[in-house]
Order: structure tokens, then C-alpha cells, then sequence
């Protein structure tokens, strides 16, 4: 009877101690379902910023257009496709108050008269930047040239490397002049710490 008492003390011994062995074996991790999203391209970030300098130029929001410009760089202003070293360039500090300003500026020369472009910043802007409503242009291109050849060549590629372009293009408005009325506008913009800052606008169309 004893050594049947003890054989069950002993078995009930090594059951409790396999059962404890048991409990501190790590039950598997099952790692949390992650969702990754696709990465955004260059053209996918620069086509968002292009459309946000848009709709501050439709609104005449200069504070606005300020943000996305290059802030050590600034901004060029354009009138014709061949952007020129003479052009002026604006510093982004300088951006908000333009369209207050009444000093008149030379901002180049009219294709075709040669006569001096000379404006006030809001006049400049009515003729050369947002001189048709370009928020809701026609066409967009992304790094190509959609409009026509006008007086002027378009040498954004080799004035701006590595730069890239958004344009905001109208095909024409009177259908009297065969497409000759069309307009552009070019968004230039420029990387600088992993963003792309605004640099340029160039404004074109047709000329004689």
C-alpha cells in the first residue's frame, strides 16, 4: 500500500512540474496587419503644388503663394517663353505685399514692338500671369510644352536643370484666329531638402 501511495505521489509530482514546463513556453507572436502606402511620385507631388500656386493666383492670395515659393531662390517672372537672367526675380519676404506696390518696373520687352514692358506689379500680373483664368485651363501638361511655338523659344529645360514644369494651357478663344490666341502659363519648380519649392512663371503665347 505504501509503495502504491508512493507511486502515485511520484506520478502526480512529475504531472504538475510537465504542466508548469507547459505554461512557460511562449505562445507565437502574431504581428499586427500593417498597411503600407504607395510611395507618391514627383509628379504626383509637383502636380499637387502646381495646383496649389493656381488656386492662390486665382484668388490674388499672395500670402498663399508665398509659401511655395523657393525661400532662398525666389521667384522669377517671366513675360515670354525664353526666360532671361535679367528677369526679375522676387524674393519670397518680398511676395505678399507685390500686389500693393505701385512702383513701375521694366519687366522686359514686348515680343514683336521691342517697346519696353514697363507695369506695376498688378498690372504685370493681369497682363502676364493671370491674364486668363488658368485654374481652370484647358489642358495640363506635366514637364512638356503644350503650347505652340510663339515669337519666342521656350528654354525652361536649359535655364532651370534640373528643374521641372507644370503648364496650364488654352488652346484659343476666338475661333476667327485659327488657334494664333492661345495662352500658357509655366510653373517652374525646383527640390531643395527633399520638397519642391516654386522658382518660376513663365507666361507665353502667340507673338508676330
Amino acid at each position: 500500500m505504501k509503495a502504491f501511495c508512493l507511486l502515485l505521489i511520484l506520478f502526480i509530482s512529475m504531472l504538475v512540474v510537465s504542466c508548469a514546463a507547459a505554461a512557460e513556453i511562449p505562445s507565437p507572436t502574431i504581428p499586427p496587419a500593417t498597411s503600407t502606402a504607395p510611395p507618391v511620385s514627383t509628379e504626383e507631388m509637383i502636380s499637387h503644388k502646381a495646383d496649389r500656386v493656381m488656386e492662390a493666383l486665382h484668388d490674388r492670395d499672395l500670402d498663399r503663394l508665398a509659401s511655395l515659393v523657393h525661400p532662398t531662390l525666389g521667384i522669377r517672372f517671366s513675360p515670354y517663353a525664353f526666360v532671361r537672367e535679367a528677369d526679375i526675380t522676387v524674393t519670397v519676404e518680398d511676395v505678399p505685399n507685390l500686389l500693393s506696390q505701385d512702383t513701375v518696373l521694366l519687366w522686359g520687352v514686348y515680343d514683336g514692338s521691342g517697346a519696353p514692358i514697363e507695369l506695376t506689379f498688378e498690372q504685370y500680373y493681369d497682363q502676364f500671369i493671370y491674364d486668363q483664368d488658368f485654374a481652370n485651363a484647358e489642358e495640363i501638361g506635366y514637364n512638356r510644352r503644350i503650347g505652340g511655338e510663339g515669337g519666342t523659344i521656350n528654354n525652361i529645360p536649359d535655364f532651370y536643370p534640373g528643374g521641372m514644369m507644370v503648364e496650364y494651357h488654352f488652346t484659343g478663344f476666338n475661333p476667327d484666329y485659327g488657334g494664333l490666341d492661345w495662352r500658357s502659363l509655366r510653373l517652374v519648380f525646383m527640390q531643395d531638402g527633399g520638397e519642391w519649392f516654386l522658382i518660376g512663371i513663365v507666361h507665353d503665347e502667340w507673338t508676330t
